[in-house]
C-alpha cells in the first residue's frame, strides 16, 4: 500500500489546511455544491487536523489514554458566500480558536483559489462513552496546546 503524507492535508503556520476536489454527489441537480457537503469537508479537515497533531479518533474510542472518549459537535455557524461547483478543487483551511475545558472552539474557512466561499465557526465538545462532558487526557491537552492562540488554556 502506498503512504499518501498529503492524504491528511498539511499543518500551516496558524492551523491545518486540506484539499477538496468536489465531485458529482456532493453538487445538486445545477452543478452546485450542495450546503450539506460543506459539513461533511469540515469535518474531514477537522478530523485531519487532530490526526496530523496526534490525536487519533480510534485511540480515544478505544480509551488508549484512560476511559473511552469522543467529540460531539455542540455547534457550527456557517456563513455561505459564494458557491462553489463539480470539479472545483476548494482548500479546508483549520485554526484552534480557544480551548478550554471540555471545549474547542475551530475557525474553519473553504477557498477556491484566493476566493472565500464558506466560513464556519464551531464549537467542538470532548465527550465520554456515556455522553458527559469532559477534558482531554492530559498527553492530548498538550499536543492541542501547541496549535492553541496565546491567551486560551486547557484549564
Amino acid at each position: 500500500m502506498t503512504d499518501w503524507p498529503d492524504l491528511a492535508g498539511r499543518l500551516e503556520e496558524g492551523g491545518h489546511a486540506l484539499p477538496v476536489r468536489v465531485y458529482y454527489e456532493d453538487t445538486d441537480f445545477t452543478g452546485i455544491v450542495y450546503h450539506g457537503a460543506y459539513v461533511r469537508f469540515f469535518e474531514r479537515a477537522r478530523s485531519d487536523f487532530l490526526r496530523l497533531i496526534g490525536i487519533h479518533h480510534a485511540e480515544m474510542a478505544e480509551g488508549a489514554h484512560g476511559s473511552s472518549l469522543a467529540f460531539a459537535v455542540r455547534s457550527m455557524t456557517l456563513d455561505f458566500q459564494k458557491p462553489a461547483r463539480i470539479d472545483d478543487v476548494l482548500e479546508v483551511h483549520t485554526s484552534l480558536s480557544e480551548y478550554k475545558g471540555a471545549r474547542i472552539k475551530l475557525d474553519q474557512l473553504i477557498y477556491r483559489g484566493e476566493e472565500l466561499l464558506v466560513s464556519a465557526a464551531v464549537t467542538v465538545a470532548i465527550i465520554t462513552s456515556e455522553g458527559r462532558p469532559t477534558r482531554l487526557p492530559q498527553v492530548l491537552a498538550e499536543k492541542l496546546q501547541l496549535h492553541a492562540p496565546g491567551e486560551s488554556s486547557g484549564d
